[in-house]
């Protein structure tokens, strides 16, 4: 990859994130497309943790014996219920780990 487009690739992104993130510049977006942005993180988790959870070297896994499954699963009920970000990330790589250990 050349230096002048990685260069022109994170300008663009920059004067992508600095348009939104700048107080000063007054960007007004329709009422829809604020509800649409909403779904943004999301779709983004799933998009990036979904194949790692469900496959593996382009396979489907097992969903018997998958502590990726298991442990993704887990820890949305761990956060549900205890509602403590620190907690719940401490619980969940444990429970993790285990899961990985025995299955």
């Amino acid at each position: 990859m050349s230096w002048t487009l990685i260069f022109v690739l994170g300008g663009i992104i920059f004067l992508n994130r600095y348009i939104f993130l700048e107080p000063k510049m007054p960007v007004k977006l329709p009422q829809f497309i604020n509800e649409a942005l909403k779904y943004s993180a999301p779709c983004l988790l799933i998009a990036i943790c979904g194949p790692i959870i469900l496959m593996e070297n382009g396979e489907l896994r097992g969903f018997t014996n998958n502590p990726y499954l298991w442990g993704a699963l887990l820890t949305a009920l761990f956060s549900f219920f205890i509602r403590n970000l620190v907690v719940c990330v401490i619980l969940s790589l444990m429970v993790f780990y285990i899961l990985l250990a025995f299955l």
